[in-house]
């Protein structure tokens, strides 16, 4: 099974397959998604994690988490993204260092989930179920504001090691 977004991607595919990973399409310069087959993973590198996160007001959606480093929370907790499903449509949260924070900001998820801001964060979530790691990095939340802003330089510098 390959799919070209996460948009193409269904409900039942993602409770079926939690894992999907980059792949370049043949004879293409675009990637598409497959479904990792064996569970639970070690690395996330290149993947994202099909999950149902919960709001702050206590329901479900379905989420799409990336950039998750299995060793190290605090990464996770600047680069992690989470892309949210709302009748069939999708929203792709910015992190507060991205230059579309204004357009993609945690005020624009909560008016797309037609919630106000603080029944929506924190969003929490789960994956240890599917992937192995450290615990701290594997279930969080992500918060309206991070705990620790960092300076440009510094998310360089901690993305580039």
């Amino acid at each position: 099974m390959r799919k070209s977004s996460i948009e193409s991607i269904s409900s039942v595919e993602m409770r079926e397959n939690p894992i999907w990973r980059f792949a370049n399409r043949p004879r293409s310069n675009e990637t598409e998604l497959t479904p990792v087959k064996k569970l639970p993973c070690k690395d996330l590198k290149g993947r994202l994690v099909a999950a149902q996160v919960t709001l702050a007001d206590g329901t479900t959606v379905w989420s799409f988490l990336g950039n998750i480093d299995t060793t190290n929370a605090r990464l996770t907790e600047h680069f992690i993204t989470i892309s949210v499903e709302n009748n069939g449509k999708w929203f792709h949260l910015a992190r507060y260092h991205d230059f579309d924070y204004e357009d993609r900001s945690p005020a624009r998820l909560a008016a797309f989930l037609e919630r106000d801001v603080e029944s929506v964060f924190p969003i929490h979530y789960d994956i240890r179920a599917f992937v192995l790691g450290e615990s701290d990095a594997l279930k969080g939340t992500i918060e309206l504001e991070p705990q620790e802003r960092l300076t440009r330089a510094e998310i360089i510098a901690m993305a580039v090691p």
